[in-house]
């Protein structure tokens, strides 16, 4: 067949999950299919089959393909470590530095290594769902665009705009796009889909007749608002603004966790949070760390300034006085470096060159170099099975490692365990996923019921995705839309 792309009229209107819901759908009906993101800007991400990393919606999305997910699938991935700068990483490899002065040149000749990504996964699929990024109105971006028109236009790919209706000025937003962009990109738009309705779809007859009218795209459906869209991995921290405070009530223990600016692979919470045993607080900057049973540190793209940040809120006497009332503290990743006595980085990575002190609750010191890290692991730990994967830079050594966290199916060992046990850090992620793992943690808390097997739960959720956009989505109009990839018909939208 060919391919297919889903851009938005902005951010967070739902295109990740669009995505991951249509590509379900489509191996649902016997389909092969991929998904695939030019561009990706998270510092949520997964290490893939074949030893790299991308995005984490792009995972979940292979997962909805019931494929294996590989770095053609997200070939540009940009992972913010500051306000001005992000980590370029290309094919699943850390690539360099790209700095917000040289935006545009730092990006050029990377449609090269999109394109190929895309056509390997045209060769493997019958059908591949594209996610756009951010959206194609962002006409001061236009130049250097590889995520967008500029990707669909170079590849032949027709497009479906998305616009959200659940934050209003949806008729806006999709005539407004067609209003602003290049009359040679708008020719690349096939039509739109309306998203996030909640309520008679039938009270929107006349605005979505409007939005045909007045854009000259046909409407492909209206979709409900998708509550289990939530039982999904998110990949944009916008999400933790919804989650902050003290959430879902009624859990028999409350653990909380901090927000820094450089929050990394938050996911590995949403086991916990999707628990009906636990409270989940994401504690946001200004607010104290309430009394909790436990304490969780995230991953960090960039662990030194979080760090600091850290010290700024206050969280740092907030942990020591959890820790002295005898209440455990885990720490993931970026949050075991912060756990040791301190965090070296002589090259530079993450600021100015130097040692920072941690907050010596665990009597382990790291070292930051430029390898990174990237691999699936699987063992055990604290007696129970888990599944995950490391993905980080530095090295982190020192007498509590004797008392390594977990042990790997190859016999090596990770992470580190104070005398008295309440401490632990682990370079781990996705450690809490399996259900008998959560289990094993819980039970130290008092908690003997543990909710389902995370992996589950996001397989049920995509099929209850699937099946609500059967209902909605022309996907038969969808899939002959994709059979025009790659033909002078992909950009006629316009005469549609």
């Amino acid at each position: 067949m060919g391919a297919v792309m889903l851009q938005g009229t902005g951010s967070d209107v739902g295109k990740s999950v669009l995505v991951a819901g249509l590509c379900r759908a489509l191996a649902n009906r016997g389909l092969s299919v991929r998904p695939f993101k030019p561009q990706n800007m998270s510092n949520n991400a997964a290490v893939t089959a074949d030893g790299g990393e991308i995005g984490r919606a792009q995972a979940t999305q292979a997962i909805a393909a019931r494929t294996a997910a590989t770095t053609d699938m997200n070939p540009v991935l940009l992972k913010p470590q500051g306000d001005r700068s992000s980590q370029l990483v290309v094919h699943g490899k850390v690539r360099g530095i790209l700095r917000a002065s040289r935006w545009r040149e730092g990006r050029e000749g990377l449609m090269d290594d999109v394109l190929a990504s895309y056509h390997r996964l045209r060769a493997q699929a019958d059908i591949v769902v594209v996610e756009g990024a951010g959206s194609p109105a962002e006409i001061n971006l236009r130049a250097a665009d590889i995520a967008n028109m500029g990707f669909a236009r170079a590849a032949g790919v027709p497009v479906i705009l998305i616009g959200d209706i659940d934050r209003g000025g949806v008729i806006a937003s999709l005539v407004g796009t067609r209003a602003v962009i290049d009359p040679a990109d708008a020719a690349m738009i096939h039509g739109f889909l309306v998203n996030k309705f909640r309520g008679d779809p039938a009270l929107f007859d006349d605005g979505y007749r409007a939005i045909e009218a007045r854009s000259g795209w046909r409407g492909y459906g209206v979709i409900p608002w998708l509550p289990e869209a939530a039982r999904l991995p998110s990949e944009d921290a916008v999400i933790l603004e919804r989650q902050t405070g003290h959430g879902r009530q009624g859990g028999q223990v409350v653990i909380a966790c901090p927000i820094t600016p450089r929050i990394a692979n938050f996911d590995d919470l949403d086991p916990l949070r999707l628990d009906p045993d636990v409270t989940l607080v994401m504690v946001p900057p200004g607010e104290p760390i309430p009394d909790a049973d436990m304490i969780i540190l995230a991953g960090s793209k960039a662990t030194i300034p979080d760090l600091a940040f850290l010290r700024t809120q206050g969280w740092d006497i907030d942990i020591h006085a959890h820790r002295r009332r005898g209440r455990p503290v885990l720490g993931l990743c970026g949050g075991y470096q912060m756990l040791g006595r301190s965090i070296d980085d002589p090259d530079g990575l993450e600021g100015p060159a130097g040692i920072a002190p941690g907050l010596g609750l665990l009597d382990v010191a790291t070292i930051l170099s430029p390898a990174k890290t990237l691999e699936r692991v699987a063992g055990t730990a604290i007696g129970a099975r888990f599944d995950g994967y490391e993905i980080h830079i530095g090295e982190t050594t020192g007498p509590d490692t004797a008392r390594a966290l977990t042990t790997r199916d190859d016999g090596r060992r990770d992470g580190a365990v104070s005398p008295d046990g309440l401490v632990s850090g682990s370079y781990v992620h996705g450690l809490l996923g399996l259900a008998d793992q959560r289990r094993a943690w819980l039970s130290r808390l008092g908690v003997d019921a543990v909710g389902p097997d995370h992996a589950a739960s996001i397989d049920a959720a995509l099929d209850a995705i699937a099946e609500t956009l059967e209902r909605h989505l022309d996907i038969d109009a969808l899939i002959a839309l994709s059979e025009l990839a790659g033909s002078d018909a992909a950009g006629n939208g316009d005469r549609d």
